[in-house]
């Protein structure tokens, strides 16, 4: 029985081929799909409450369960993406969330909408945990951000399609169409991503050896149809060993480090998104704008979203992500407090472009990119997940301090507050940052605890006999 089948080696020589195209497209359309479920819920509440077949109380309890579906989605995907593997996980929650939505579609009143939108939340939560955090374990290191940037892309893409479709639809055909499109496109993808491989780095943490063997193979035949492959400098066993670990670890040791740079990355762009993102049309409206030019200026300032993700496709694997968070989280301060201070509507719309597209630039460097590479194939899902949970939580508190800052000082005590947070971020980085840009995910990880069981089995020594 071989110990090791080299899996990070002999998918870091790869050279980009149909295999690695396979795998974006494959995660993304379900990352797609996910945020535009997420994104749809402006609209179809709108409509719930004009037509009466809802309340305002009603519709906050509804986006209440999404992020408490979420969360607990964040948490779950984590402990089942390390344990069941990321093709389960990602099947799973697609599943969830997908007939979660026919349900939606079809429910007879308010409360029944409501809980199906938790099972949604659970899904959708999962699903954003599990790509970002599967994507990177395909790619070779010298593109490793730009394809992780593309999937955020991808993902941040559906903000405008989930905008347009419901502007298009629920005027003319009703709101349940909506759950409808994103529940049957959820299945759809769900058949069609039972194809997709399991990630080998992953079979290979559990000693699953054939298994991961037989998917390299197969990647290593269709790469090599476009240029001969390199040569890859086998890993040391140690490397590849099979590892004990628990939920705990990720917070002892020099994991402590890691994760307090995932939770710092996951709450300072949340508190943007959810601090100011969210309540750009309300800003302009309590500034004196009617609803149309409020919506108009803040479509503008939204396509600051897919820039932003663009952005991270040229600029990841050249400045790096320790020194591109900071650098780009240092710019968003300042553009935040210039927005705070502007004087006309032409500026306000020009720094909020600028503020979307570099809250999504950091997106795909942070969440998308940097925070999965911080951890070791058998823990990476489940430090994504308590970041995830991180982030949610951050998510869900933001909107309630912009009430109450808004209250006392307005727009500028709000954007404050943003600037403060993002300063400490950038800190955060500045003294506890690892740089990960063209490193393999082998070279970035922490030391791990051997499983001695594992190694035993690996020797051929059965555990009777340790003694």
């Amino acid at each position: 029985m071989p110990s090791t089948v080299n899996a990070g080696p002999r998918l870091d020589r790869l050279p980009i081929s149909g295999f690695h195209r396979r795998i974006l497209w494959l995660i993304g359309g379900g990352m797609f799909l996910d945020s535009f479920d997420i994104y749809l819920a402006g609209g179809v509440l709108g409509a719930l409450a004009k037509t009466g077949w809802s309340t305002m109380q009603l519709n906050a309890a509804f986006l209440s369960t999404t992020f408490v579906g979420m969360l607990l989605g964040a948490f779950t995907a984590g402990l089942l993406g390390d344990a069941k593997g990321r093709k389960f996980t990602y099947q799973f929650n697609l599943a969830i969330f997908g007939l979660a939505s026919v349900a939606g579609a079809l429910a007879p009143n308010m409360t029944w909408l409501i809980v199906c939108r938790f099972f949604m939340g659970l899904g959708l939560g999962a699903e954003i945990v599990v790509g970002y955090g599967s994507v990177g374990e395909f790619i070779p290191p010298a593109v490793r951000g730009k394809w992780s940037a593309y999937l955020s892309l991808i993902t941040n893409s559906a903000l405008f399609f989930s905008t347009f479709l419901g502007y298009l639809i629920i005027p003319t055909i009703g709101w349940r169409a909506m759950f409808a499109i994103v529940g049957i496109g959820a299945l759809i993808m769900w058949v069609i991503r039972k194809k997709m491989p399991e990630s080998p780095r992953w079979l290979e943490s559990k000693g699953r050896y054939a298994e991961a063997d037989a998917i390299l193979r197969a990647a290593e035949a269709e790469s090599a149809k476009a240029q001969p492959l390199p040569p890859f400098a086998p890993a040391p066993e140690s490397a590849a060993a099979v590892r004990a670990t628990t939920l705990l670890d990720l917070f002892k040791g020099s994991q402590i480090r890691r994760m307090l740079l995932a939770i710092t990355v996951q709450i300072g762009v949340n508190v943007v998104i959810y601090g100011f993102i969210v309540w750009v049309p309300t800003f302009l409206m309590k500034q004196g704008f009617g609803m149309a030019s409020s919506l108009g200026y803040t479509t503008l300032m939204s396509l600051g979203g897919p820039a932003g993700a663009f952005a991270g496709v040229l600029i990841a694997d050249r400045i790096g992500r320790k020194n591109g968070l900071i650098a780009v989280a240092v710019l968003a301060a300042v553009v935040g407090w210039l927005y705070g201070h502007s004087t006309s509507v032409a500026m306000a719309t020009a720094l909020g472009f600028l503020l979307f597209t570099l809250t999504y630039l950091m997106v795909a460097l942070g969440i998308a990119t940097y925070i999965p590479e911080l951890f070791a194939t058998e823990n990476r899902m489940r430090a994504n997940g308590i970041a995830g949970c991180a982030g949610r939580i951050a998510g869900i508190l933001a909107p309630q301090l912009v009430v109450v800052m808004y209250a006392t000082g307005g727009v500028r005590d709000v954007l404050s507050v943003i600037v403060g947070v993002l300063a400490v971020m950038a800190a955060v980085l500045a003294i506890f940052g690892i740089e990960t840009n063209q490193r393999s995910l082998e070279a970035i990880a922490p030391p791990q605890t051997l499983d001695p069981a594992a190694e035993l089995a690996r020797a051929g020594v059965a555990p009777e006999s340790r003694h």
